[in-house]
């Protein structure tokens, strides 16, 4: 059987370095989001407004498992809606109005975070909420312009150099707020939590201002496509077109699996690292956090670039898989620091393969896909499988520290899932094979 409709050639010029620095733009733009929200300063600003326990719909919370399951409850609602959307955006040929859509929605949302109030707890994880999913609707439309803007050869660069450009953009204004939080009197603020509030509006504003440079310069409609109503049922049947031919592939289902449970490990450090060095690092101030953040962003540029080149050299799924198990190392040191050094050098590992895992499975995942013209469809699988890693991740995170109370063990079970997607990304065929009915 056919494993996709005939393929119709986008109408842009691919590997066209102007497209390409646009839609690169946007991970300068949305990456302030999971830099400075969920992986540093909210995060500690959460922790520091809120009590230990906290009481929500008469339950009582330790307050980093309930952010954890906000997250969760997120990532989930992205899982829910995103693949119907994705088979309307490509029915259509309107993936950059949702891209806006969403972009809006989670910059809006960081700007509200000003006014988080412990006391009103439910509108503020709200917020968090609808950010999380604003930045992941969005970067699945995002990711689905890969395959039409570079041509096979040239993806795993052009998906570093995006990674590249959001862990620049995203270091520079997690500077900026750092020196606000820490000299608030150069900048004419007060002490307290006001330069941290003041923070996540700029987020909002970074994120849906620099946003604009990719609007302008991506394609409303890259396959010209001239439709009328019915997008809802229309949406429906691309999407059940598109799990049709995923179900009949070997290499791209298998690799989708595998990166599917190492993901899983890969999202929860991102997310949770923050709250495991507040609460298990002996004597780290919260500047010192912020700076272990920071070091893991300038590495993971240098590991984008260094693990898109050892893919030229090896495979993209060898290269990965090299990657995973230096992941596996990671979890099972990190639960036997203890001191803010040790956490540091463990940070520079962490960006080294933070970097070359997030850009490696992008562009492996692009290049694996048959030839289509049913991009966002495709990638809403992907991001499925990411965001349904996120929520599992997250809840055995925050699950696993209720239980035991403490933080090394839920960094344990993350090692496990890195060690079953590396066994899994062996099992991932070198060659695509069609399953045939």
């Amino acid at each position: 059987m056919e494993i996709t409709q005939p393929y119709v050639a986008p109408k842009i010029e691919k590997n066209n370095r102007k497209l390409i620095n646009g839609w690169a733009m946007y991970d300068w733009a949305n990456s302030v989001y999971s830099l400075v929200i969920t992986s540093s300063i909210f995060p500690i600003f959460f922790e520091n407004v809120t009590p230990a326990r906290v009481q929500l719909f008469g339950k009582t919370f330790l307050n980093s498992a309930l952010y954890s399951y906000t997250l969760s409850f997120a990532f989930l609602v992205v899982a829910l809606i995103i693949p119907l959307l994705s088979g309307i955006a490509d029915y259509s040929g309107k993936k950059k109005s949702f891209m806006k859509i969403f972009c809006y929605t989670g910059g809006i949302a960081c700007m509200g975070l000003y006014f988080f109030d412990p006391g009103h707890l439910a509108i503020g994880l709200i917020l968090v909420a609808l950010a999380a999913i604003g930045y992941s609707g969005s970067q699945v439309f995002y990711n689905a312009y890969l395959p039409e803007i570079a041509t096979h050869d040239r993806q795993d660069n052009v998906s570093a150099r995006g990674f590249a450009l959001g862990y620049i953009g995203s270091m520079i204004l997690l500077v900026i707020n750092l020196a606000m939080i820490m000299s608030p009197d150069t900048f004419g603020l007060s002490e307290g939590s006001l330069p941290a509030r003041i923070s996540f509006v700029m987020v909002g504003l970074w994120w849906i201002g620099f946003a604009q440079v990719s609007f302008i310069r991506l394609p409303a409609n890259v396959f010209g496509k001239k439709v009328k109503g019915e997008y809802l049922y229309r949406g429906y049947l691309e999407l059940r077109k598109v799990w049709r031919e995923l179900k009949n592939t070997y290499r791209l289902k298998r690799f989708l699996i595998a990166f599917f449970v190492f993901n899983m490990g890969v999202q929860t450090v991102m997310y949770m690292a923050v709250i495991f060095g507040k609460n298990e690092i002996d004597g780290m101030p919260d500047s010192g956090l912020i700076i272990s953040i920071l070091i893991i962003q300038i590495i993971a540029v240098i590991g984008a670039y260094a693990f898109s080149w050892l893919s030229s050299v090896l495979s993209n799924t060898q290269a990965l898989g090299i990657n995973v198990f230096i992941w596996i190392i990671v979890c099972y040191v990190a639960y036997s620091i203890h001191t803010p050094v040790e956490f540091y050098i463990l940070a520079g590992l962490v960006g080294l393969v933070m970097g070359g895992i997030q850009a490696l499975s992008r562009s492996t995942y692009s290049k694996f896909l048959p030839e289509t013209v049913d991009h966002a469809s495709y990638f809403s699988f992907y991001e499925v499988c990411d965001k349904i890693g996120i929520v599992l991740g997250t809840f055995f995170f925050g699950f696993v520290f209720e239980i035991t109370t403490d933080l090394r063990y839920s960094v344990l079970t993350i090692g496990s899932f890195f060690v079953v997607g590396l066994i899994l990304l062996f099992l991932v065929p070198k060659q695509e094979r069609i399953k045939k009915n």
